[in-house]
């Protein structure tokens, strides 16, 4: 129990599961959301918030797997790079 209690603790001991959205979740959020605003009416512009939502969710992931606080943070920015580029390409 205790080194599973670890996975989610950080360096100073404290678990850490969520936090406040950084900057990059920040923008991932809000150019999902104004893709699927400009879904229908223009394609050009759905294209570039599709294109930078991608590279925002990238960069928060890659973020989490380098700088991550604890094992989980870490692992969830894995999983969520996995995901992205597998729905991406």
């Amino acid at each position: 129990m205790k080194k599973l209690l670890n996975f989610f603790k950080d360096k100073n001991g404290r678990v850490v599961i969520a936090q406040t959205p950084n900057s990059p979740l920040i923008g991932f959020i809000l150019f999902t959301v104004l893709g699927y605003v400009w879904s229908s009416n223009q394609p050009k512009i759905h294209n570039l918030f599709e294109i930078l939502s991608f590279g925002f969710i990238f960069t928060w992931a890659w973020l989490e797997i380098t700088d991550g606080v604890n094992y989980f943070r870490r692992t969830l920015g894995i999983i969520i790079l996995i995901v992205v580029l597998w729905f991406r390409f």
